[in-house]
């Protein structure tokens, strides 16, 4: 299909594309701080260097790390709760009654999973280390069940005042009667 020589020559590059040119190094500079020389060596080093696998020492390290970030996030998770306890307001309604809900079933979820949350981290050697983990994820969990009672006291629904617990008071008798005559 021969191209109408009337047409401009921008139409007739978009039928014909140009003839792709070679890559060549001296054509085209590299930008500012890359050698093209120094990628293919990197890359027969990375080839020839395996990486060599982690000795128990060094996967004991980075279990003990893992563990104490489980063991901490607890404790990211209280300023969010705090915020949002203090926004829902102390009015009983379904909102406030469901995250009071959520703070209680969180924390003691996790405190009842505190050894299986643990088991993949703990070996023979780090085993001594881990107690002080579990410590402070018990601590942390325990942390946001005070929030809760917080949140709860706050609501209204703890007896802490003595006209909560009026059924169970008996009747005062008095010392003396007074009768007036008149």
């Amino acid at each position: 299909m021969a191209i109408d020589p009337s047409y401009p020559s921008w139409a007739r590059d978009l039928h014909s594309p140009p003839n792709p040119k070679s890559k060549s190094a001296s054509s085209i500079q590299d930008p500012p701080g890359f050698t093209s020389s120094a990628t293919g060596k990197r890359a027969t080093l990375a080839k020839q260097q395996a990486r060599k696998p982690p000795t128990p020492e060094e996967t004991d390290i980075l279990k003990v790390k893992k563990s104490w970030e489980v063991a901490l996030a607890p404790a990211k998770q209280l300023p969010m709760n705090a915020i949002m306890m203090y926004m829902s307001g102390n009015s009983l309604q379904i909102f406030s009654i469901m995250m009071v809900f959520m703070l209680f079933k969180n924390p003691l979820q996790s405190l009842l999973q505190t050894n299986q949350v643990f088991t993949k981290y703990e070996t023979p050697r780090t085993r001594s280390k881990m107690w002080v983990v579990k410590a402070v994820y018990v601590l942390m969990n325990l942390v946001a069940l005070a929030l809760g009672i917080w949140k709860v006291n706050g609501m209204g629904l703890l007896p802490t005042t003595r006209s909560d617990w009026l059924a169970w008071e008996t009747q005062r008798e008095p010392l003396e009667r007074t009768i007036l005559a008149c």
